[in-house]
């Protein structure tokens, strides 16, 4: 995902109230909770936007689940008497790299916020972006 990100604009539409899906892991929902409000106050969450919402908290409580193991095993551990690193350390590190992504995406990380990128239209703003008149 390299590039400018899209500016984020409000939605007069917008998710402003919806709890996790039912299906979604505890660690999943409780990311979930904490954010909804942040996005809910921005107004900038549309329905077209829940799926990347949903997988920004599952990558969250992957992290949050990858944690708990290591922190039970340990990074490394012995394989026929050969110390090998644990396969949630990389399952971790895949995880971080999509919440990373996605929350910038979501307008949830410090740079994305500090981009200009709500604004309100301005007056005498026209809906074609491609009139240069």
């Amino acid at each position: 995902m390299r590039g400018t990100k899209p500016e984020l604009r409000r939605d007069p539409e917008a998710v402003t109230d919806l709890g996790p899906p039912q299906w979604m892991p505890e660690d999943a929902a409780q990311e979930w909770e904490r954010v909804m409000p942040i996005l809910a106050e921005r107004r900038i969450l549309s329905v077209a936007d829940l799926g990347s919402l949903e997988n920004y908290c599952l990558a969250i409580g992957q992290v949050r689940e990858m944690q708990k193991l290591l922190a039970n095993g340990g990074a490394v551990i012995v394989v026929e008497g050969m110390p090998k690193r644990h396969p949630a350390v990389g399952i971790q590190a895949d995880a971080m790299t999509r919440s990373r992504l996605l929350a910038a995406e979501l307008g949830l990380t410090p740079v994305s916020r500090s981009r200009p990128a709500i604004r309100e239209p301005d007056e005498g703003d026209d809906d074609d972006p491609l009139d240069i008149s």
